[in-house]
């Protein structure tokens, strides 16, 4: 018996090959982009006494009252956002199933999702599941008229229509570090609004941003709060993406929606991960500073190292990610993905080939590219640093 059309397009990640060819040759992974190092030791001890003290059992759906009222707390104090906890937020496993849930809430089949494209990769996946018609907007590389990623107004425009239901945007922005601008996130969402579509945030990078550059919460802007629906999750915020809690944040119509397909897919989050998770979100004003200075020092080690060995960092607002043009090292009619593979064979570093968070229309625009994560200690980036010197 095959499997369904839905399924049999999928085949496995970009992540897994890279990670299974990583530890085949004795690679240092900068490919996957998750810290080999622990969160906070207090929140840590927090999930312990969760489990201890018998919270092991199923919990609300929605999330328990502790995280949901956690993560209106947390908006309001950084974003100024005044959330209802009872009917504005949804706790998911993971921001990855928030996603998933919001597409199959929100789209049906035939409707068009617009995303902008390098983009995570369970985006197109998601919008496959709901029979939706991906829509792309390309984020161009910076170059000497743009000194950071971009998008032709145009071709925005141009990606919505009648069937327009959706529109995703990542910022900051995996794969490339971009942090999209108010104005941006405002220009993009007026298009959604005037075609009576949802605006998708994920933000799961929000407390990942450098000096330079500001995360602005686009349901925070004017006219923006009624059709916008807000995802972030502690993974990334507290490096324990292992935990997968994640949220929604959005009027209560949107929420409903999203917690009717939730109750489907997970039903509900781990309770001991979600207590832990809202003790996170109140750490203070230092933790928040210190983990942007610690990220900051580790972005500004790789970018050299790979600058050393012939590469060239592109611009990173946000995330732990750098894309790099690959031209110094590139051989003749390598793609990334070839560069990619050679590079973990012959030099013994991974890296990620950004084709892949691409439509097969613009694949190529990666060609010359590669990403590398930085959420790594210290010593693994030496190591890296001296095998990208020597190069083989």
């Amino acid at each position: 018996m095959a499997p369904g059309k839905r399924v049999r397009q999928f085949t496995p990640s970009v992540f897994a090959e890279f990670s299974r060819l990583a530890q085949a040759h004795g690679a240092v992974n900068l490919g996957q982009g998750f810290p080999d190092f622990e969160g906070p030791l207090q929140i840590r001890a927090a999930a312990a006494h969760a489990l201890e003290a018998g919270q092991n059992q199923y919990a609300m759906s929605a999330g328990t009252p502790v995280l949901r009222e956690a993560v209106a707390a947390h908006a309001q104090r950084f974003y100024g956002q005044r959330v209802d906890p009872a009917r504005e937020v949804v706790v998911t496993c993971g921001a990855t199933e928030a996603i998933f849930d919001a597409v199959q809430a929100f789209v049906e089949p035939g409707d068009e999702v617009v995303l902008f494209e390098p983009f995570y990769d369970s985006y197109l996946a998601s919008v496959a599941m709901a029979r939706g018609v991906p829509r792309f907007v390309q984020l161009h590389a910076p170059d000497d008229l743009h000194p950071r990623w971009w998008f032709d107004d145009a071709a925005l425009t141009a990606a919505f229509s009648d069937r327009t239901a959706l529109v995703i945007v990542n910022t900051p922005h995996n794969p490339t570090g971009k942090v999209f601008t108010a104005d941006e996130l405002a220009r993009i969402g007026a298009l959604a609004k005037q075609r009576g579509a949802v605006l998708l945030t994920d933000e799961v990078y929000e407390h990942l941003v450098f000096p330079g550059a500001s995360h602005v919460r686009a349901a925070t802007l004017p006219g923006l709060g009624d059709h916008t629906v807000t995802i972030s999750s502690g993974g990334k915020s507290f490096s324990f993406t292992g935990w997968k809690v994640g949220w929604a944040i959005g009027p209560a119509e949107l929420i409903g929606a999203i917690q009717n397909a939730h109750q489907w897919v997970s039903f509900c989050t781990p309770a001991p991960f979600q207590a832990a998770i809202a003790q996170a979100l109140a750490l203070p004003d230092e933790y928040f500073r210190g983990f942007v200075a610690d990220y900051q020092a580790k972005r500004d080690f790789l970018a050299q190292a790979l600058s050393e060995a012939g590469l060239t960092p592109l611009p990173c607002e946000g995330t732990y990610f750098l894309m790099a043009k690959t031209d110094g090292l590139r051989q003749a009619g390598e793609d990334d993905v070839a560069f990619c593979r050679r590079l973990v064979a012959d030099v013994k570093v991974a890296a990620i080939p950004p084709s892949s968070f691409y439509g097969q229309a613009h694949a190529s625009a990666a060609h010359g590219l590669a990403r590398f994560a930085f959420c790594k200690t210290q010593p693994v980036l030496d190591e890296a640093r001296r095998r990208l010197a020597r190069r083989g």
